[in-house]
């Protein structure tokens, strides 16, 4: 049995002004993104020159920031907004969620794609595989949080949580997170990507690989306090969420193909 090592939240502290860890997760990940994008615009297919990758993470970013928050209020926490409105914005607290960044994202993306004349499944398809990265250093940024811990288990890498209200081992599955939506769905669309696909292929991957991960490690995570099971004792929010990502990806792909092929 291991114990979480409990970091301090707070990474740097001048004065009055304290910077999160979770914070810098956050910002480490879009500087990812950023280097990364700018290796993607060399590629012949790209819809992108360098100098507009900052431009676009600038759109992301508040997509990402902006819809992650609203999606967190609105699926998992609108009672305690409700009882506290400056609550929404303690983002350093904690209180992202992914299926909300992802429609934050998607609007960014259209809005990107129109102002450039790419159109949004060509920027889709540019930013897929960037995001697995921000992914996995928001996953980081909830262990360090001691935040968002799996269900009890007897496997020898359980790990206590101070913050738990107990003293049983758990499942670490921010770390299960961080390697199946971070590192091996980057891995698998970063491949993926490195050769001209058909419009809505790269796009349509990335929704069945994320939705398909984080359905399964869902299994493992404790689900949401103030939401619990919502049906048969074991579906939760997140698989409800992540099963129309997988159809809508599967759509996609078979789309995309069948329209290559004519």
């Amino acid at each position: 049995m291991l114990q979480h090592p409990q970091f301090d939240p707070v990474a740097i502290a001048i004065g009055p002004l304290k910077i999160h860890w979770y914070g810098l997760t956050y910002l480490l990940g879009f500087a990812a993104g950023w280097w990364l994008g700018r290796l993607r615009t060399r590629k012949p297919w790209s819809p992108l020159h360098e100098e507009q990758v900052g431009d676009m993470l600038f759109y992301l970013a508040l997509g990402v920031i902006l819809g992650g928050r609203f999606g967190y209020v609105v699926f998992y926490n609108f009672d305690t907004f409700l009882a506290d409105p400056l609550w929404l914005l303690r983002v350093w607290e904690g209180g992202m969620s992914f299926h909300g960044g992802l429609l934050g994202v998607m609007l960014a993306m259209w809005w990107f794609g129109r102002k450039t004349g790419a159109g949004f499944w060509k920027i889709a398809d540019f930013v897929a595989p960037l995001v697995p990265v921000g992914l996995g250093a928001g996953r980081i940024g909830n262990f360090i949080n001691g935040e968002l811990w799996g269900k009890p288990t007897d496997v020898s890498w359980g790990m206590v949580f101070p913050q738990a209200p107990d003293s049983l081992a758990r499942h670490p599955s921010q770390l299960y997170q961080f390697a199946l939506e971070g590192v091996v769905l980057f891995a698998l669309l970063w491949w993926f990507s490195s050769k001209p696909r058909p419009k809505m292929a790269v796009s349509g991957l990335f929704l069945v690989g994320y939705g398909s991960f984080r359905f399964l490690t869902e299994f493992v995570r404790q689900p949401d306090p103030q939401l619990g099971y919502l049906a048969f004792d074991w579906l939760t929010m997140g698989q409800v969420l992540s099963t129309p990502m997988i159809a809508a990806g599967a759509a996609l792909m078979i789309l995309a193909y069948r329209r290559n092929a004519q």
